[in-house]
Protein backbone atom coordinates (compact mmCIF):
# COMPACT_ATOMS: atom_id res chain seq x y z
CA UNK A 1 0.00 0.00 0.00
CA UNK A 2 1.08 3.45 -0.51
CA UNK A 3 2.69 5.27 2.18
CA UNK A 4 2.17 8.92 2.88
CA UNK A 5 5.76 9.94 3.76
CA UNK A 6 8.36 11.65 1.75
CA UNK A 7 10.38 9.65 -0.36
CA UNK A 8 13.63 11.45 0.65
CA UNK A 9 13.81 10.53 3.84
CA UNK A 10 14.31 6.91 2.88
CA UNK A 11 16.21 7.27 0.07
CA UNK A 12 18.74 9.14 -1.60
CA UNK A 13 18.12 10.34 -5.23
CA UNK A 14 21.28 9.94 -7.37
CA UNK A 15 20.04 11.86 -10.40
CA UNK A 16 17.44 11.31 -13.48
CA UNK A 17 18.00 8.72 -15.76
CA UNK A 18 14.80 8.91 -18.48
CA UNK A 19 11.51 10.77 -18.48
CA UNK A 20 8.49 10.77 -20.43
CA UNK A 21 4.75 11.87 -20.98
CA UNK A 22 4.01 9.68 -17.44
CA UNK A 23 6.87 11.90 -15.26
CA UNK A 24 10.34 11.17 -15.13
CA UNK A 25 12.67 8.19 -13.21
CA UNK A 26 15.53 8.44 -11.12
CA UNK A 27 18.29 6.53 -10.20
CA UNK A 28 18.15 6.32 -6.27
CA UNK A 29 19.95 4.54 -3.00
CA UNK A 30 17.84 3.48 0.00
CA UNK A 31 19.96 5.52 3.01
CA UNK A 32 19.95 2.27 5.25
CA UNK A 33 20.52 -1.33 3.02
CA UNK A 34 22.54 0.83 -0.04
CA UNK A 35 20.33 -0.87 -2.39
CA UNK A 36 20.51 0.81 -5.91
CA UNK A 37 16.57 1.39 -6.87
CA UNK A 38 14.74 3.20 -9.72
CA UNK A 39 11.78 5.82 -8.88
CA UNK A 40 9.51 6.68 -10.92
CA UNK A 41 7.74 10.33 -10.37
CA UNK A 42 4.68 11.00 -11.92
CA UNK A 43 3.22 13.78 -13.11
CA UNK A 44 -0.24 14.08 -12.24
CA UNK A 45 -0.68 14.97 -8.70
CA UNK A 46 -2.85 13.01 -6.32
CA UNK A 47 -5.01 13.62 -3.83
CA UNK A 48 -4.78 11.00 -0.83
CA UNK A 49 -3.41 7.23 -0.88
CA UNK A 50 -6.23 5.65 -1.52
CA UNK A 51 -6.39 7.52 -5.18
CA UNK A 52 -2.97 5.99 -5.22
CA UNK A 53 -3.99 2.82 -4.63
CA UNK A 54 -6.55 2.51 -6.93
CA UNK A 55 -4.05 3.30 -9.59
CA UNK A 56 -4.10 0.42 -12.56
CA UNK A 57 0.28 -0.19 -12.27
CA UNK A 58 -0.14 -0.45 -8.30
CA UNK A 59 -2.90 -2.73 -8.52
CA UNK A 60 -1.70 -5.03 -10.98
CA UNK A 61 1.89 -5.06 -9.92
CA UNK A 62 0.71 -5.80 -6.05
CA UNK A 63 -1.74 -8.16 -7.10
CA UNK A 64 0.40 -10.33 -9.25
CA UNK A 65 2.67 -12.28 -8.32
CA UNK A 66 6.53 -12.01 -8.69
CA UNK A 67 8.43 -13.28 -12.31
CA UNK A 68 12.25 -13.08 -12.92
CA UNK A 69 11.30 -11.01 -15.78
CA UNK A 70 8.82 -8.53 -14.88
CA UNK A 71 10.13 -5.39 -13.02
CA UNK A 72 9.54 -5.68 -9.10
CA UNK A 73 7.67 -2.57 -7.54
CA UNK A 74 9.29 -2.42 -4.22
CA UNK A 75 7.47 0.10 -3.14
CA UNK A 76 5.28 3.52 -3.25
CA UNK A 77 4.89 7.37 -1.53
CA UNK A 78 2.77 9.84 -1.35
CA UNK A 79 4.78 12.79 -0.92
CA UNK A 80 3.46 15.94 1.00
CA UNK A 81 3.01 18.06 -1.86
CA UNK A 82 0.94 14.76 -3.31
CA UNK A 83 3.53 13.66 -5.76
CA UNK A 84 3.21 9.77 -6.58
CA UNK A 85 7.04 7.82 -6.28
CA UNK A 86 6.99 4.45 -7.77
CA UNK A 87 10.52 2.99 -6.07
CA UNK A 88 10.97 -0.55 -8.74
CA UNK A 89 13.84 -2.32 -9.56
CA UNK A 90 16.68 -0.76 -11.18
CA UNK A 91 18.07 -2.70 -13.91
CA UNK A 92 21.99 -1.40 -14.93
CA UNK A 93 21.94 -2.13 -18.61
CA UNK A 94 18.95 0.39 -19.75
CA UNK A 95 16.40 -1.08 -22.54
CA UNK A 96 16.20 -2.94 -25.65
CA UNK A 97 15.67 0.06 -27.45
CA UNK A 98 19.01 1.30 -26.38
CA UNK A 99 20.38 -1.87 -27.71
CA UNK A 100 19.16 -1.67 -30.93
CA UNK A 101 20.50 1.62 -31.38
CA UNK A 102 23.85 0.74 -29.95
CA UNK A 103 23.84 -1.79 -32.60
CA UNK A 104 22.47 0.13 -35.27
CA UNK A 105 25.47 2.95 -34.62
CA UNK A 106 28.17 0.20 -34.36
CA UNK A 107 27.30 -1.18 -37.32
CA UNK A 108 26.84 -4.44 -35.47
CA UNK A 109 24.05 -6.90 -35.08
CA UNK A 110 22.16 -8.97 -32.66
CA UNK A 111 23.58 -12.69 -32.87
CA UNK A 112 20.54 -15.30 -33.46
CA UNK A 113 21.48 -16.67 -30.19
CA UNK A 114 20.96 -13.68 -28.29
CA UNK A 115 17.74 -13.16 -30.00
CA UNK A 116 16.44 -16.30 -28.84
CA UNK A 117 17.47 -15.51 -25.27
CA UNK A 118 16.07 -11.71 -25.52
CA UNK A 119 12.57 -13.42 -26.80
CA UNK A 120 12.68 -16.25 -24.30
CA UNK A 121 12.61 -14.16 -21.32
CA UNK A 122 9.99 -11.96 -23.28
CA UNK A 123 7.70 -14.42 -23.87
CA UNK A 124 7.94 -15.97 -20.58
CA UNK A 125 6.79 -12.32 -19.12
CA UNK A 126 4.04 -12.35 -21.19
CA UNK A 127 3.10 -15.89 -20.52
CA UNK A 128 2.82 -14.84 -16.81
CA UNK A 129 0.42 -12.00 -17.06
CA UNK A 130 -1.68 -13.67 -19.46
CA UNK A 131 -2.23 -16.56 -17.06
CA UNK A 132 -2.85 -13.89 -14.32
CA UNK A 133 -5.66 -12.34 -16.64
CA UNK A 134 -3.69 -9.45 -17.49
CA UNK A 135 -2.60 -7.97 -20.86
CA UNK A 136 0.26 -4.99 -21.12
CA UNK A 137 -1.28 -3.33 -24.52
CA UNK A 138 2.19 -1.19 -24.43
CA UNK A 139 4.99 -3.72 -25.69
CA UNK A 140 7.69 -1.66 -27.07
CA UNK A 141 11.30 -2.01 -27.07
CA UNK A 142 12.22 1.12 -24.41
CA UNK A 143 9.54 -0.84 -21.89
CA UNK A 144 11.50 -3.91 -21.95
CA UNK A 145 14.78 -3.31 -19.34
CA UNK A 146 18.22 -4.72 -19.61
CA UNK A 147 19.86 -5.60 -16.29
CA UNK A 148 23.08 -8.04 -15.78
CA UNK A 149 23.54 -11.27 -14.14
CA UNK A 150 26.41 -14.11 -14.09
CA UNK A 151 24.46 -15.91 -16.22
CA UNK A 152 24.18 -13.38 -18.71
CA UNK A 153 21.76 -10.00 -19.87
CA UNK A 154 18.18 -10.20 -17.83
CA UNK A 155 15.10 -8.88 -19.95
CA UNK A 156 12.43 -7.26 -17.54
CA UNK A 157 9.07 -6.07 -18.59
CA UNK A 158 8.16 -2.72 -17.01
CA UNK A 159 5.34 -0.06 -16.81
CA UNK A 160 1.87 -1.44 -16.64
CA UNK A 161 0.46 1.72 -17.22
CA UNK A 162 -1.84 0.77 -19.71
CA UNK A 163 -2.42 -2.81 -18.71
CA UNK A 164 -5.50 -4.00 -18.69
CA UNK A 165 -7.37 -7.02 -16.60
CA UNK A 166 -8.42 -9.76 -19.53
CA UNK A 167 -11.98 -9.92 -17.49
CA UNK A 168 -12.65 -6.24 -17.69
CA UNK A 169 -15.29 -5.26 -19.94
CA UNK A 170 -14.92 -3.36 -23.24
CA UNK A 171 -14.81 -0.81 -25.24
CA UNK A 172 -11.30 -0.48 -24.22
CA UNK A 173 -9.34 2.60 -24.93
CA UNK A 174 -8.18 3.07 -28.49
CA UNK A 175 -5.02 4.87 -27.57
CA UNK A 176 -2.94 1.93 -26.46
CA UNK A 177 0.62 1.09 -27.46
CA UNK A 178 3.36 3.00 -29.17
CA UNK A 179 1.82 3.06 -32.82
CA UNK A 180 4.67 1.32 -34.72
CA UNK A 181 3.86 -1.65 -32.40
CA UNK A 182 -0.06 -1.43 -32.15
CA UNK A 183 -2.00 -4.53 -33.61
CA UNK A 184 -4.40 -4.21 -36.62
CA UNK A 185 -7.62 -4.70 -34.47
CA UNK A 186 -6.28 -1.83 -32.19
CA UNK A 187 -5.69 0.21 -35.54
CA UNK A 188 -9.17 -0.13 -36.83
CA UNK A 189 -10.50 1.07 -33.53
CA UNK A 190 -12.08 -2.70 -32.39
CA UNK A 191 -13.52 -2.38 -28.97
CA UNK A 192 -12.98 -5.51 -28.20
CA UNK A 193 -9.31 -7.01 -28.03
CA UNK A 194 -7.40 -8.90 -25.79
CA UNK A 195 -3.56 -10.78 -24.79
CA UNK A 196 -3.20 -11.27 -28.41
CA UNK A 197 -2.15 -7.43 -28.66
CA UNK A 198 0.69 -8.07 -27.12
CA UNK A 199 2.05 -10.86 -29.33
CA UNK A 200 1.92 -8.82 -32.43
CA UNK A 201 4.27 -6.57 -31.05
CA UNK A 202 6.68 -8.77 -29.92
CA UNK A 203 6.15 -9.80 -33.84
CA UNK A 204 7.47 -6.54 -34.80
CA UNK A 205 9.82 -6.38 -32.01
CA UNK A 206 11.77 -9.47 -33.19
CA UNK A 207 11.48 -8.00 -36.89
CA UNK A 208 13.29 -5.30 -35.37
CA UNK A 209 16.32 -7.03 -33.21
CA UNK A 210 17.08 -8.77 -36.81
CA UNK A 211 17.69 -6.08 -38.75
CA UNK A 212 17.62 -3.04 -36.56
CA UNK A 213 15.30 -0.91 -38.10
CA UNK A 214 11.44 -0.54 -37.17
CA UNK A 215 9.37 -3.00 -39.01
CA UNK A 216 6.25 -0.78 -39.64
CA UNK A 217 7.14 2.81 -38.82
CA UNK A 218 3.86 4.37 -39.31
CA UNK A 219 3.55 8.41 -39.08
CA UNK A 220 0.28 7.93 -38.72
CA UNK A 221 -2.52 5.65 -38.02
CA UNK A 222 -3.27 5.48 -41.70
CA UNK A 223 0.15 5.13 -42.75
CA UNK A 224 0.42 2.59 -40.14
CA UNK A 225 -2.17 0.73 -41.44
CA UNK A 226 -0.68 1.00 -45.30
CA UNK A 227 2.64 0.18 -43.96
CA UNK A 228 1.30 -3.23 -42.19
CA UNK A 229 -0.69 -4.32 -45.52
CA UNK A 230 2.75 -3.72 -47.70
CA UNK A 231 4.24 -6.15 -46.22
CA UNK A 232 1.75 -8.55 -44.77
CA UNK A 233 -0.73 -8.05 -47.70
CA UNK A 234 -4.35 -6.84 -47.27
CA UNK A 235 -6.85 -8.80 -44.85
CA UNK A 236 -9.34 -11.13 -46.27
CA UNK A 237 -12.74 -10.50 -46.04
CA UNK A 238 -13.18 -13.16 -43.12
CA UNK A 239 -10.72 -11.60 -40.83
CA UNK A 240 -11.76 -9.44 -37.70
CA UNK A 241 -11.92 -5.83 -39.77
CA UNK A 242 -15.24 -7.32 -41.15
CA UNK A 243 -16.72 -8.86 -38.00
CA UNK A 244 -15.81 -6.21 -35.10
CA UNK A 245 -13.60 -2.93 -36.34
CA UNK A 246 -16.01 -0.25 -36.50
CA UNK A 247 -16.43 1.79 -39.80
CA UNK A 248 -13.37 2.48 -40.67
CA UNK A 249 -13.83 5.48 -41.99
CA UNK A 250 -13.26 6.16 -38.09
CA UNK A 251 -9.57 5.83 -38.84
CA UNK A 252 -9.00 7.90 -42.02
CA UNK A 253 -12.03 8.60 -44.08
CA UNK A 254 -9.32 7.36 -47.08
CA UNK A 255 -9.02 4.06 -45.40
CA UNK A 256 -12.86 3.13 -46.15
CA UNK A 257 -12.59 3.96 -49.86
CA UNK A 258 -11.65 1.01 -51.99
CA UNK A 259 -8.32 0.17 -53.09
CA UNK A 260 -6.91 -2.78 -55.08
CA UNK A 261 -6.19 -5.45 -52.52
CA UNK A 262 -2.52 -5.82 -51.43
CA UNK A 263 -0.29 -9.26 -52.13
CA UNK A 264 2.12 -10.38 -48.97
CA UNK A 265 5.68 -9.80 -49.20
CA UNK A 266 8.00 -13.41 -48.67
CA UNK A 267 9.20 -11.51 -45.14
CA UNK A 268 12.70 -12.93 -45.80
CA UNK A 269 13.09 -10.35 -48.87
CA UNK A 270 11.36 -7.86 -45.69
CA UNK A 271 13.49 -9.51 -43.28
CA UNK A 272 16.59 -10.59 -44.24
CA UNK A 273 17.39 -13.14 -42.03
CA UNK A 274 19.75 -16.60 -41.56
CA UNK A 275 17.24 -18.91 -39.89
CA UNK A 276 13.56 -19.88 -40.87
CA UNK A 277 12.54 -20.52 -37.94
CA UNK A 278 13.41 -16.98 -36.36
CA UNK A 279 10.88 -15.74 -39.69
CA UNK A 280 8.48 -18.10 -39.02
CA UNK A 281 7.63 -17.44 -35.13
CA UNK A 282 7.51 -13.78 -36.60
CA UNK A 283 4.99 -15.06 -39.02
CA UNK A 284 2.98 -16.73 -35.92
CA UNK A 285 2.85 -13.38 -34.53
CA UNK A 286 1.96 -10.67 -37.36
CA UNK A 287 -1.03 -12.80 -37.98
CA UNK A 288 -4.25 -10.52 -38.75
CA UNK A 289 -7.08 -12.28 -37.07
CA UNK A 290 -6.56 -12.39 -33.62
CA UNK A 291 -7.48 -15.69 -32.64
CA UNK A 292 -4.52 -17.70 -34.94
CA UNK A 293 -2.12 -15.68 -33.53
CA UNK A 294 0.16 -18.07 -31.47
CA UNK A 295 0.38 -17.45 -27.66
CA UNK A 296 3.04 -16.61 -25.33
CA UNK A 297 3.01 -19.89 -24.09
CA UNK A 298 2.71 -21.60 -27.45
CA UNK A 299 5.76 -19.42 -28.59
CA UNK A 300 7.49 -20.33 -25.76
CA UNK A 301 7.18 -24.34 -27.45
CA UNK A 302 8.26 -22.83 -30.87
CA UNK A 303 11.29 -24.69 -32.64
CA UNK A 304 13.05 -21.28 -32.64
CA UNK A 305 12.90 -20.80 -28.85
CA UNK A 306 12.92 -24.32 -27.75
CA UNK A 307 16.00 -25.74 -29.00
CA UNK A 308 18.79 -25.63 -27.53
CA UNK A 309 22.18 -25.75 -28.90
Amino acid sequence: MTKTADPHDEYEFLGQIGDGSFGSVHRAKNKESQHIVAVKVMKKKFSDSSECNDLREIKLLSQMPAHPNIVQLYDSFLSPVNDLYFVMEFMDQGNLYQLIKTRREQDSTISNDEIKDIVRQVLSALAHIHQHNIFHRDMKPENLLIGSSTSGPIIKLADFGLARELNSKPPYTDYVSTRWYRAPEVLLRSPVYAASVDLWAVGAIIAELITLQPLFPGQSEIDQLYRICQVMGSPGKKTFIRKRARPEKRVSPGFARKKPSLLPKPLETVIPCDSEQLLDLVRQCLIFTPELRTTAQDALKHPFISDVD
